[in-house]
């Protein structure tokens, strides 16, 4: 068995810092043959910032695979956003900013959306749409695993952009053989097959530590796969009067010619979610 605990959005300088503690015990607990970090290590990327950002993967038992999300290039200084956007990142959280894991069962590969000239917008090439595809297009028995900040769906009610290149992304991942997209952004959990492809999984990641709270407790998702076609997905939360992370809702996913499907019956969600263009 394989096991991811998928994080996102710690928004340092805008952070709960008393769950910071009960937040990395439990990952510790989990013990995770992956941890992965879907973007926004800070709120401002402010150098103080990216420093407590770098204590706490310190803190972390490796191996982490992390992408930037689009809070961690600088507004304070448009010098350092417009020709070195990435700087302080790279400092604090790694140089390579999409990197890759594997193991005999995994296939993990981050892709950063980040676009440095629009605060909101994710953005993703065709460029390295092939390179993702080239990687998983190889004839192995892993998981793939996309990981980016930006989601390729979201709902058609919410006031944020959509990511460019969202729909191209989605046909192009569904053809080259991923099974599972990582991001976050919306600071609100999913966990189903994609609306646009169904046979693709999408889960997304709430906010682990940030007081920036949209109607939802502050959460991160464990996933087990176990073996080639059955996966699960346990979200962990924060609950108002306990101390700690505690596992909320649990969703099982199997894979058959057509992708994965949920096992179990999915809650219901408001709202269609919508591919960006």
């Amino acid at each position: 068995m394989s096991r991811i605990v998928h994080l996102s959005d710690l928004h340092f300088g805008r952070d709960d810092p008393a769950l910071e503690t009960p937040l990395i015990e439990t990952i510790h607990a989990l013990a995770p043959t992956l941890i992965v970090i879907s973007g926004d290590f800070t709120q401002r990327a402010r150098r103080g910032q990216f420093e407590r950002a770098r204590t706490f993967l310190g803190r972390l038992s490796p191996p982490v695979l992390a992408v930037p999300g689009n809070h961690d290039t600088p507004l304070d200084n448009l010098f350092v956003r417009f020709l070195r956007p990435f700087s302080r990142y790279r400092h604090a959280v790694g140089r390579v900013l999409e990197p890759r894991f594997e193991t005999d069962d995994l296939h993990v590969i981050g892709i950063n959306t980040v676009n440095p000239y629009a605060w909101q917008s994710g953005r993703i090439s065709e460029r390295k749409l092939t390179q993702v595809s080239e990687a998983f297009a190889e004839d192995d028995d892993r998981v793939n695993v996309a990981v980016l900040h930006h989601p390729l769906e979201q709902p058609p009610t919410l006031d944020k952009p959509k990511t460019r290149g969202a729909k191209a992304a989605l046909t192009a991942l569904s053809a080259c053989g991923t099974d599972l997209v990582l991001s976050g952004h919306l600071h609100t959990a999913v966990s189903a097959p994609f609306a646009a492809v169904p046979g693709l999984l999408f889960v997304q990641a709430g906010t682990a530590l940030s007081t920036r709270l949209r109607g939802e407790q502050n959460t991160f998702n464990q996933i087990d796969i176990t073996g080639e076609a059955q996966m699960s997905v346990t979200l962990w939360s924060t609950e108002d009067g306990r101390p700690g992370f505690h596992p909320r809702a649990h969703q099982r996913f199997a894979r058959d010619p057509a992708g994965w499907m949920p096992v179990d019956p999915l809650p219901e969600v408001p709202d269609v979610l919508t591919t960006a263009h």
